[in-house]
């Protein structure tokens, strides 16, 4: 498996563990719909949390979740819309991104609730 590949897997379990931790229920990992795949989907306070991961092993042009591009969140948004239908649910839903820096150096965790929000 490529590097690359291993440091996002990793990146996803230690996003799930610290979901864990802040009291998130992990409903899901890697729900695929399409081309489409949603890293986590947990459930907090009554909502359902669509979660995005992003790993990298630097920071040095830009954060990782600026690659969560509009296409990208559309992508994401597309594929918890058919969950939720898949599921019969009726629930507020939530998109988060969690952007981990995960090197040698330092292991740092970020997580943006509400990052974005479906278009009307």
């Amino acid at each position: 498996m490529a590097e690359h590949n291993e440091l996002g897997e990793a990146g996803e379990q230690l996003a799930a563990e610290y979901l864990s931790k802040k009291g998130y229920e992990i409903v899901q990992r890697n729900y695929a719909f399409k081309k489409a795949e949603i890293d986590i989907i947990a459930k907090k306070d009554g909502k359902l949390i669509v979660v995005e991961v992003k790993t990298r092993n630097s920071d040095y042009l830009a954060g990782p979740e600026i690659t969560v591009t509009k296409k990208k969140q559309k992508s994401i948004i597309r594929a918890a819309n058919f969950y939720i239908q898949e599921n019969d649910l009726d629930i507020e839903t939530q998109f988060d991104i969690i952007s981990i820096i995960w090197n040698s150096k330092e292991k740092t965790i970020e997580h943006m609730e509400d990052a974005f929000y479906p278009l009307l």
